[in-house]
């Protein structure tokens, strides 16, 4: 997926317009990185498009620990954005990259995060429009 598909489906999603897509995609890329291991924020960032991957190539040695209200809050504060608009972001770019990247990877971020955090993912569908389990 190319950089540009992937803020107009953050966009679409969060039903916001392309400037505060990005800001939302960078805010929550920026947090994920804090969340997951280093070598993890790595191997994410590898399969994102380009101008993305920057933000996850330093990530903090230590994988910080906090859930997804932490996480919202701190996404809303880097967007500038209030805390419901930062849920729906979170929500729309996770999803995104959950399309972006290989299963197995995805699977390896969600991994590290709490199990609340699989409901910041939309459901994926399989065909029929049935939603799939994880």
């Amino acid at each position: 997926m190319n950089y540009n598909t992937f803020i107009d489906m953050v966009a679409q999603r969060a039903d916001v317009d392309p400037e505060t897509a990005v800001d939302l995609s960078q805010s929550t890329l920026e947090v994920l990185a804090d969340r997951l291991t280093s070598g993890e924020a790595i191997d994410l960032a590898a399969q994102l498009p380009q101008p993305l991957q920057a933000l996850m190539q330093n990530p903090p040695d230590r994988a910080e620990r906090f859930g997804v209200s932490e996480f919202v809050d701190r996404v809303a504060g880097r967007a500038n954005v209030d805390p419901a608009l930062a849920r729906n972001g979170v929500r729309a770019v996770m999803t995104t990259v959950r399309e972006a990247v290989t299963g197995g990877e995805f699977d390896e971020v969600m991994s590290q995060l709490p199990r609340d955090f699989r409901d910041m993912v939309e459901p994926s569908l399989m065909p029929g429009g049935r939603a799939r389990k994880r």
